[in-house]
């Protein structure tokens, strides 16, 4: 036999099943990718396949072939769970197109049967063009890690993860929050994307070892956030769909009316908290704060404006930067007093700015009350207009210096 060539290796003999050689564990979690039946015919690979797909880490119930909807799978995943048993899980995916009110029960059944196999991340995809109704009962689970949530309808206690003392991930997108609260001592990334509540009262958030925020375009009124001691990032951009908004605005700022017409600028309704968001964010090291005009949570929170004694960055929009006293943004740079970069928007939000300008504050003149630590300040916008021209003038009073290239 001619020996291989010294750095070339032989070639593999023809016919042999590699793939099958593999461990089983290595092969159990390779089929967890696939969608459940994909995974199920497998079986008919080789006779050592037969039962491979019963000891996935993972099921992946997702469109295929032609299944789009709960109804088109409800036989399929029957059968699955009866013949899988319930061994331990590591994830369990729902991502399907459409339901009927008499498929609620069937995913409210696999939601169970997945905790009670021990889910670590437990993802609910549902893009029909109406709400799921989750079961109101809290989840209670020691495995649960992760919670990825799309197109239900949460309601009662199911937002009370007092019982998954291991959750860390939730997101939650599109979904309709008929809750009181959103409860977690152990939650760490929360993101809350295009949700909305029909409530009168606000939904509280209640997750003292957060790390990580984000709450985008929520509809209805804005949720109220408990302390968050631990918070490094947030992320709040409040959308049009926000009910806090001013009856009565104009572009100078708000009426603060005490009548029925705006009731949103006179009160909070008698809530014990001061603010609604920035009581909660102060301690964070990143903020991005952008918002509709005519929004009354920010402009009321920073009436008792907090000291952002940690914020090292911060993006506002155009909303801040309300002329010609801009009191707003006034407001939170004398009370950030180790912000390091500055950057304003005026950009709308499908739009991208065209034209940024720099500065940096001279620390060579008298101080004025910002933080002597801001090293870069960006202006970024579309077009140049008295707004913009207000703005930079108005700049130059807290020495910023602006280079134009």
């Amino acid at each position: 036999m001619t020996p291989c060539k010294r750095g070339k290796k032989a070639p593999a003999a023809a016919g042999v099943d590699r793939i099958s050689a593999l461990p089983e564990e290595i092969l159990h979690h390779v089929l967890s990718f696939l969608p459940a039946q994909e995974a199920v015919r497998t079986c008919l690979v080789a006779p050592g396949w037969r039962h491979l797909w019963k000891f996935t880490t993972g099921l992946r119930i997702v469109e295929f072939e032609g299944a789009r909807s709960v109804k088109d799978v409800r036989e399929f995943v029957d059968y699955l769970f009866i013949l899988r048993g319930y061994g331990d899980l590591n994830t369990f995916e729902v991502e399907l197109s459409e339901f009927s009110e008499e498929d609620v029960l069937y995913v409210n059944l696999w939601t169970r049967f997945a905790v009670f196999c021990k889910v670590r991340a437990l993802t609910l995809h549902l893009h029909d063009n109406k709400f799921l109704n989750i079961e109101g009962q809290p989840l209670v689970s020691r495995d649960l890690r992760t919670l990825d949530l799309r197109g239900v309808c949460l309601r009662m206690a199911f937002l009370d993860f007092s019982s998954c003392p291991a959750l860390e991930d939730l997101k939650m997108q599109y979904c309709q929050i008929d809750v009181d609260k959103i409860s977690s001592l152990s939650l760490k990334r929360l993101s809350i994307i295009f949700c909305r509540s029909d409530q009168s009262h606000r939904v509280r958030v209640s997750a003292p070892c957060l790390i990580s925020l984000t709450l985008d375009s929520f509809a209805g009124r804005t949720p109220l956030l408990e302390s968050m001691p631990m918070l490094e990032t947030a992320v709040v951009e409040l959308g049009r769909a926000c009910s806090d908004f001013c009856h009565n605005y104009r572009n100078q700022g708000f009426c603060g009316a005490n009548g029925s017409r705006c009731v949103y600028c006179f009160s909070y309704n008698g809530q014990s908290s001061n603010t609604v968001l920035l009581g909660a964010i102060y301690n964070a090291k990143h903020l991005r704060l952008m918002s509709p005009l005519g929004m009354v949570i920010f402009a009321r929170d920073l009436k008792s404006c907090p000291t952002f004694s940690k914020l090292k960055t911060l993006l506002l929009n155009s909303y801040w930067c309300v002329g010609p006293d801009f009191d707003a943004l006034t407001c939170i740079l004398k009370h950030s007093p180790v912000l390091e970069k500055l950057t304003l928007q005026f950009a709308f939000e499908e739009q991208e700015h065209k034209v940024e300008i720099k500065g940096s504050y001279s620390s060579t003149e008298k101080p004025t009350g910002i933080s002597e630590h801001l090293k870069l300040i960006s202006v970024k916008y579309t077009v140049v207009d008295d707004r913009v021209l207000q703005l930079l003038k108005f700049m130059c009073t807290f020495n910023i210096r602006f280079s134009f290239e």
